[in-house]
């Protein structure tokens, strides 16, 4: 599939068109085995386990033993998982009888090692309930295991992962390079399935802002997009949520050198909490969730603009909306879109966009 989903292309060249922009241009993937993460659901019996997703609206799994999409890495780790199943007699979940221990696999790929980080999720609070699982598991990968993790999600829930996460071996998060720097993924952390496309949006954001910018990062995760602006801006001010995502950004700003951590600042907490971190920035970045910005960031941004905004949206209705609250005569204006096939064989895009002081 070389071309973007029609409907999401539409909305973008429409947005282009209405600020006098050019058509939108598209950065294509071949889509074969470039997700570098998966997480997969564990469903059937410890005699024949399936591991694979969620057919559509339902609980009933489709078993994906050799996904063409994934990474060849993830295959063969889901395979190992299998043999180690039946060997240990350990049950999959069921999700109507909220019974069986093991319930999901996360697989996240080290490119630079060709390693696999592996977090088994079970029905229990402690790892005593997969039993030998784990070890048969890690014996059975051998060198090929980068870190193995226990994930605790006892609750009858839709949500993948728990609250608690337990490192039974290996390192304590992935190193991968990106753009040139190295970025940290603990494994409770959030990140992009498509980093080849991703190293790309990454060096065509860093592109848009000037060496000596003042920056803001909001809802920054590790900071994949703004560690590597350390070393030509004057400040960046990272803000992030998540526990783990701060866990990963601190360590990759550890990395860097005495004078670029001089540069960096951390404001932990909700976007539409943080809102200090924006003021007197003259660079904002945005990578929000699906839902978009918080009301109370949208709301400051457009009152007090920055001399640039960038924006890299996953949910495309909701960027609409945001555009069109932020798009004011006399404070901002819509100065590019680009769009990055990063869910190839779906109707979703990944849009960049950009909007400068009015």
């Amino acid at each position: 599939m070389a071309e973007p989903p029609p409907r999401a292309w539409q909305i973008v060249c429409e947005m282009a068109e209405g600020a006098g922009l050019q058509e939108p241009k598209f950065y294509p993937t071949s889509g074969l085995g470039h997700r570098h993460r998966a997480r997969l659901a564990i469903r059937g019996r410890a005699r024949s386990p399936k591991i694979g997703l969620f057919q559509t609206g339902t609980h009933r799994i489709a078993d994906t033993p050799n996904c063409p999409v994934h990474h060849p890495l993830i295959n063969q780790a889901a395979r190992t998982l299998r043999e180690a199943i039946r060997e240990t007699g350990i049950e999959p979940y069921a999700d109507r009888p909220h019974r069986g221990a093991l319930r999901y696999v996360q697989f996240v790929v080290e490119r630079a090692t060709n390693r696999i980080q592996v977090v088994l999720v079970g029905r229990s609070d402690t790892p005593e309930i997969l039993g030998a699982l784990p070890q048969v598991f890690s014996e059975k990968l051998g060198d090929r295991l980068q870190g193995l993790f226990f994930n605790g999600q006892p609750e009858r829930t839709n949500a993948i992962l728990g609250p608690t996460m337990i490192r039974l071996g290996g390192g304590e998060a992935i190193r991968e390079p990106l753009a040139g720097v190295d970025v940290f993924f603990p494994p409770g952390a959030f990140g992009q399935n498509h980093l080849p496309l991703f190293e790309s949006a990454i060096e065509r954001i860093r592109s848009l802002v000037p060496d000596g910018s003042i920056v803001a990062e909001m809802y920054c995760g590790v900071g994949a997009i703004g560690l590597g602006l350390l070393e030509s801006v004057r400040e960046i001010r990272f803000n992030e949520r998540s526990p783990d995502g701060l866990a990963g950004l601190e360590l990759g700003i550890a990395e860097r050198s005495e004078q670029e951590r001089n540069r960096a600042r951390l404001f932990p907490g909700s976007a539409g909490e943080r809102l200090e971190s924006v003021f007197g920035a003259t660079i904002v970045i945005v990578d929000p969730p699906r839902r978009g910005l918080d009301a109370k960031l949208r709301e400051s941004l457009a009152d007090n603009p920055p001399d640039r905004l960038i924006y890299l949206a996953c949910g495309l209705d909701r960027l609409v909306e945001d555009i069109t609250a932020l798009e004011t005569p006399g404070k901002m204006k819509l100065s590019g879109i680009e769009v990055f096939d990063f869910f190839p064989f779906t109707d979703h895009i990944e849009t960049l966009v950009w909007l400068d002081r009015d």
